[in-house]
């Protein structure tokens, strides 16, 4: 029996400071679509939940512990290397200062104004204003 392989699940969280800035990671080299920037994530291990792996992943990655995320969207997205599932997070409350814990660039950001954003993510950009600037 043939069939697609199943979705690969990504936690994705996106930090958001009280005057909306977010922050964004750029792909470090030797990942695919390294140079890209994107939200910082990774995949959910067998058994672990999406918040699970959200922590652990900030954990490993920027050296920040997520104290309180809430789910925001899903969105499922066809790389030509994989399949993934993006379960997005956003987190306003978190202890420790992001670090390049990978090698990765780290960005705060207002309106988005790094390039390339990661292909999955781009279209968020827009919905992810309306969270942050609701009255606009």
């Amino acid at each position: 029996m043939t069939g697609e392989a199943r979705p690969i699940d990504v936690a994705v969280g996106i930090l958001m400071q009280p005057n909306g800035d977010v922050l964004l990671g750029c792909r470090p080299a030797g990942k695919p679509y390294a140079g890209y920037w994107e939200f910082p994530g990774g995949k959910v291990e067998p058994g672990e939940s999406v918040l699970d792996a959200l922590k652990r992943e900030f954990a490993e990655e920027i050296g920040v512990q997520i104290t309180s995320a809430e789910p925001w969207c899903g969105v499922e997205h066809v790389y030509p290397h994989a399949h993934v599932r993006l379960h997005f997070y956003i987190s306003r409350e978190w202890q420790g200062e992001p670090q390049s814990l990978e090698g990765q660039q780290l960005a705060w950001q207002g309106s988005v104004e790094v390039t390339p954003v990661l292909p999955a993510t781009t279209p968020l950009l827009e919905w992810l204003d309306r969270v942050r600037y609701p009255e606009v």
